[in-house]
């Protein structure tokens, strides 16, 4: 395994930014130090001018892989994250067959153990009747970073409304549990009302039909059966003002047991770029209205918002056209959250610091998993160098995404990525990529 010594980087950690040398040994991070000099041999990246973040962890994408290998696959989406910044994810059990039996869990461990360049976890999927497969997770808690109940329906037909299912897992798992809050009633009145009296639907009707209260009753709903069994919830993509309430910033988030998630597209896009993007931006839940988005970067700065993900959901560009009932809902992300948010950081909306608290850090202490999340001696070296005086521009050709397309494709950012480091391995460089090492499979503390 190469070793690698970065001179005079500014690393961007715990609250702090300080110019440093940083020594990467056989996979973790060795030193941290004001000036480092080594006898053995190494790469040396001389990064003056250039930031070193903890890479992202994004808790919540959808690679496809099994069953929808048309849209993306476990290699083809792993390797649009690490050029992204993204060193690990975890995704979701909506492919096909769905991940509803440790069995089926363990199947897509396998494909991301051969072909994933980040660092990989997979939940278990809760249906209507699999409660006691879902319960034997409890005793690999450190294997697996959680369970993925749909309690409102998306791509892949996971609705879980039974009561007596939710009160069983909410009451006996030891996992997380991420959630999906939409409340399936409320959007099927909304559909059938609005159809009554406009039989074309368009793409803006989509927050009309997936709105605030359908949100907010789903929300409120699962935060008071965690409330009930002091269980760990985690609440996935967090699209209103309402929902905050749900939410508390007065105790530190090692020791919340309901925990929230905002994705980069409620932060990036309101209802007004249907407009111009359409059903490319349809997803569930629904971007909303513009104070909805204000509402979110004020709950994910005061930190009732604990993580930034992507929800990254590829489809085909055909699958993504009307009309209404037939676009598909979900975005492809996973190659630029970390460039969207470095476009705030220059418009003075959040500090590199809260970046890599809320993509990296947060993430680490929300999910706790081990070693990983925080430039720190002896922790995993994964790593991103960025280059806060270049910019990248978004175009098809640079797309990495199998899908071939992106809502910011056009879009230019004042930062470019320019290395990532996985478990020390340089895997993407100067618009390259080193694929001989594959990611790892992240385990958990569950402290």
């Amino acid at each position: 395994m190469q070793n690698y010594l970065l001179k005079n980087i500014s690393v961007v950690n715990e609250n702090n930014i300080s110019q440093k040398d940083v020594y990467i040994k056989k996979g973790r991070i060795e030193k941290i130090e004001n000036e480092i000099n080594v006898k053995e041999k190494v790469a040396e990246i001389n990064s003056e001018g250039k930031h070193l973040f903890p890479g992202a962890i994004d808790d919540q994408v959808h690679f496809r892989e099994p069953g929808l290998t048309h849209k993306a696959n476990i290699y083809t989406e792993s390797k649009a994250a690490v050029a992204g910044g993204v060193t690990s994810f975890m995704e979701m059990p909506n492919t096909i067959p769905n991940a509803l039996t440790e069995e089926l869990l363990e199947e897509k461990y396998s494909i991301a153990k051969r072909d994933s360049l980040a660092n990989y976890s997979f939940f278990m999927g809760v249906s209507n009747t699999n409660a006691d497969e879902v319960l034997k997770m409890n005793k690999r808690k450190k294997e697996v970073c959680g369970v993925k109940i749909f309690m409102g329906s998306s791509t892949g037909n996971m609705l879980v409304d039974s009561e007596p299912a939710l009160h069983k897992i909410f009451s006996e798992s030891e996992l997380l549990i991420a959630t999906h809050c939409e409340d399936e009633k409320i959007i099927k009145e909304n559909y059938r009302n609005l159809k009554s009296v406009k039989p074309i639907l368009s793409p803006s009707d989509h927050p009309v039909i997936r709105n605030v209260d359908a949100c907010y009753a789903s929300s409120s709903f699962a935060a008071s059966l965690a409330r009930k069994y002091n269980s760990r919830l985690h609440i996935l993509h967090i699209t209103t003002e309402k929902e905050l309430e749900l939410f508390s910033n007065e105790v530190p988030l090692k020791e919340k047991r309901i925990t929230a998630e905002v994705c980069v597209h409620h932060l990036h896009f309101t209802s007004d770029d249907y407009e111009k993007l359409g059903y490319l931006i349809k997803c569930n839940p629904a971007i909303k209205a513009a104070e909805n988005k204000q509402a979110l970067w004020k709950g994910l700065l005061d930190n009732r918002l604990d993580v930034i993900a992507t929800d990254h959901a590829p489809h085909t560009i055909e699958e993504k056209q009307g009309p209404y009932e037939h676009a598909h809902a979900g975005l492809p992300l996973v190659q630029h959250p970390l460039l969207i948010m470095l476009k705030y950081y220059k418009e003075g909306k959040i500090s590199l610091e809260k970046i890599a608290e809320k993509m990296s850090h947060a993430v680490a202490d929300c999910f706790r998993i081990k070693d990983r999340g925080y430039i720190r001696e002896g922790y995993f070296a994964d790593l991103v160098i960025v280059d806060l005086n270049e910019s990248t521009t978004v175009t098809k050709e640079n797309i990495l995404y199998k899908c071939g397309w992106s809502p910011v494709e056009g879009a230019t950012f004042p930062a470019a990525i320019k290395n990532t480091f996985v478990n020390g391995n340089c895997v993407y460089g100067n618009s390259m990529f080193h694929e001989s090492v594959k990611g790892e499979r992240l385990l958990f503390t569950n402290e």
